[in-house]
């Protein structure tokens, strides 16, 4: 498997300048164990998705070996353009410096979901939040319906989902000082008003979406494959796994059979000119005529 992972490798970086070469990249990560001879137990390592926008369709794999802010500032360090990911905190101090070109946005999945676990104790405020949050979905709905998007999508957020952002942002003002500070309440109200400015920016550009869902859907694999593989053995584990994925998520993607794919490229990727090797790629492969 390490083989292979390493005969890919130059494509590997290809396939990453290609997501990075979008407009909004979205990124999100999950825990997994990982065998280390330094400690006891397994302890744990992190796997980082991040997902080129509709002209960029792949997905790529990041693995680190802890979940520090290094992992991604690395990974995203010739990234110019909107990430859309949870309000985790090691991500703010790529937003505060104007100078390095990123822009926030927000996920209202993410924030819908803090609602959701205070709705059994505060069902009148929690739901009346719900059901406007529900509207400004409602919205991208329709926009998908008419298969509308750039500046069409943000005409129509703009005249049906902007109006019902103003009410939940005056709502929840109005709310916050009647629940208790530290219940489920205070803190899903709190976390939204803190990141109204991201979660609010995809009101204004139609090339960014309401939410980071597709980038969650894409560390689904990594959640039932651990259920068969348990734990990576080591650190170069966690690596080759992170290169072997992101070509069969971005074969998914592309509509491709991944298998197909990885018998011709590995067959033939030691042969193909290096300047033309993005032509493996699986949105751009064309497999070898019989």
């Amino acid at each position: 498997m390490r083989q292979c992972a390493d005969l890919l490798d130059p494509l590997y970086q290809k396939l990453k300048d290609f997501v990075l070469a979008s407009k909004v990249v979205g990124t999100d990560d999950t825990p997994v164990k990982v065998l280390d001879r330094k400690v006891p137990q397994a302890r744990k390592g992190r796997i980082w998705p991040y997902v080129g926008d509709r002209d960029h369709p792949a997905v790529i794999y990041d693995y680190t070996p802890t979940r520090e802010r290094a992992g991604p500032e690395k990974f995203l360090k010739n990234f110019r353009g909107h990430l859309q990911a949870d309000a985790y905190a090691l991500y703010d101090s790529f937003f505060t410096d104007p100078g390095r070109g990123l822009v926030e946005v927000g996920c209202w999945a993410h924030a819908r979901r803090h609602f959701h676990n205070a709705l059994e104790k505060d069902t009148a405020r929690m739901g009346g939040v719900l059901a406007m949050i529900a509207h400004l979905y409602e919205v991208e709905k329709a926009g998908r319906r008419n298969g509308w998007r750039g500046e069409e999508l943000r005409l129509l957020r703009e005249r049906d989902a902007r109006p019902m952002l103003h009410e939940l942002h005056d709502y929840l003002l109005t709310i916050r000082e009647q629940v208790l500070p530290k219940s489920e309440a205070r803190q899903a109200i709190d976390y939204t008003l803190k990141n109204w400015t991201a979660l609010t920016r995809y009101c204004s550009d139609g090339d960014l979406l309401i939410d980071n869902n597709g980038t969650e859907r894409s560390l689904r694999s990594f959640a039932v494959g651990c259920n068969n593989w348990t734990f990576f053995g080591s650190d170069n584990g966690g690596r080759t796994a992170a290169v072997l994925r992101s070509f069969v998520t971005s074969c998914e993607v592309a509509g491709i059979d991944s298998f197909v794919w990885f018998r011709d490229v590995l067959g033939r990727i030691a042969e193909h000119p290096v300047k033309r090797i993005d032509e493996l790629l699986p949105h751009r492969w064309v497999p070898v005529a019989l």
